[in-house]
């Protein structure tokens, strides 16, 4: 392990969350702090501000400002979706980064993204091994999507799982108000691990939530779910449905009509209106009334419904990415240890490699699903609903949020 004296760059990569920022205030913060640490830059738009010489002097920014991150929705230093390409086959993109790090003396970087953001991480650290230049490399765990390998959950998906699970409890009010029946399906994130749809049994659990709620871990059968809504809807009157936007057939094609050729930067296909053909599809099936709801990007950026035990955590994690670099580890990911017993909820962090982190999608295990496919267990409530307790005293400004307010100054040089 290598003590080093230098500069960091701590940059935000992929889909943004209610509490990336905290994550990001806790390695500025921490590594302000630190007296190794000479200089903290921000790279503007993730990977992409380090290809471009884009980064932010963040000693420059008002500590005050600093403090209102963890309330800040959204990647408040940019991110961006770019895959570095392996570095045996073209490394131009490594030699650049190479260059910035040695233009600024960069002995530290920090990346704070999910599945494709530990990739990158990992190519980075194993390829300023290979040419010799010493970097502690961490990666700071975020995404809603809960499907990063080594750690108990991520940073981010309790706050959307307490989003999605509030949002359905009040629409499941909503859907009642008259004496005439109504099915209402929404439609939630999470194009192959079902975490985000398995937090609407949260709903359900607490009595007012969906009646059914499908999984991208189990095949999707049209029949059995057409089956599955009259059933509902001739006991009830009423029927609320939640479905993960992946769900697909046996042949694993998405059930989404809306898949298109579009693609992000990693090649994953785009998903969305889901609820709109489902709800299409019940509507000509039943004749009755139907409404499709597609949560979309709210619930990744409520951070309104922030879990406080969500940001304290992902505040967590960024602090001791500083600190285990600091000590001399790197090429590793910052993970989340907890338990779960009789003594309540209990949370550390730990440190795995990034290579067991890096483009794994960790899923709903199959038995937290019920055999009907159409609903999670008490074993996943029991998993989720620590994960989601306390409220944050959000700061107003005449009633409405007050988030952070960053200056960005460019960095240009050494002085």
């Amino acid at each position: 392990m290598e003590h080093l004296t230098g500069a960091c760059i701590i940059g935000q990569s992929g889909g943004p969350t209610a509490v990336i920022n905290a994550s990001a205030q806790g390695v500025i913060q921490t590594a302000l702090a630190s007296g190794q640490i000479t200089r903290v830059l921000g790279a503007a738009h993730g990977i992409k501000g380090v290809l471009a010489d884009q980064l932010y002097d963040m000693a420059q920014e008002d500590p005050a400002e600093l403090d209102l991150l963890q309330y800040t929705p959204s990647s408040a230093l940019g991110s961006c979706r770019y895959k570095l390409a392996d570095p045996d086959v073209d490394d131009t993109d490594y030699r650049r980064i190479l260059e910035i790090f040695q233009k600024y003396d960069v002995r530290y970087f920090f990346y704070n993204g999910g599945n494709d953001s530990m990739d990158t991480c990992n190519k980075i650290s194993k390829y300023m091994q290979k040419v010799g230049y010493p970097c502690n490399i961490i990666g700071v765990p975020k995404t809603i999507d809960n499907d990063l390998s080594g750690t108990d959950h991520c940073p981010g998906y309790a706050s959307a799982a307490k989003y999605i699970a509030t949002s359905c409890m009040e629409l499941y009010q909503d859907a009642r108000v008259y004496d005439t029946g109504t099915v209402v399906i929404v439609e939630i994130m999470g194009r192959h691990a079902g975490w985000l749809a398995g937090a609407a049994g949260l709903a359900s659990w607490a009595g007012s939530g969906p009646d059914l709620v499908y999984l991208p871990e189990v095949d999707f059968h049209m029949d059995q779910f057409l089956a599955d809504v009259k059933r509902v809807y001739e006991e009830t009157g009423n029927c609320l449905v939640a479905v993960s936007e992946g769900i697909h057939y046996a042949d694993g094609t998405f059930v989404s009509e809306a898949k298109t050729s579009a693609t992000d930067g990693f090649g994953h296909a785009q998903l969305g209106g889901l609820a709109a053909m489902l709800a299409d599809t019940v509507k000509n099936a039943m004749g009755v009334k139907v409404r499709g709801i597609e949560l979309s990007l709210l619930q990744r950026c409520g951070s309104h419904l922030a879990s406080r035990t969500d940001l304290d955590e992902a505040y967590l994690a960024g602090k001791a990415a500083v600190e285990a670099a600091v000590s001399g580890v790197t090429d590793k990911m910052v993970a989340l240890d907890c338990t779960r017993d009789d003594t309540g909820y209990h949370c550390q962090t730990k440190l795995v490699p990034l290579t067991e982190a890096a483009n794994t999608e960790r899923k709903v295990p199959l038995s937290w699903i019920t055999p009907e496919g159409n609903g999670v267990t008490e074993d996943f409530v029991r998993y989720a609903l620590p994960l989601i307790q306390g409220e944050p005293q959000r700061p107003l400004e005449n009633a409405l949020p007050r988030f952070a307010k960053l200056k960005k100054v460019l960095t240009t040089s050494m002085d």
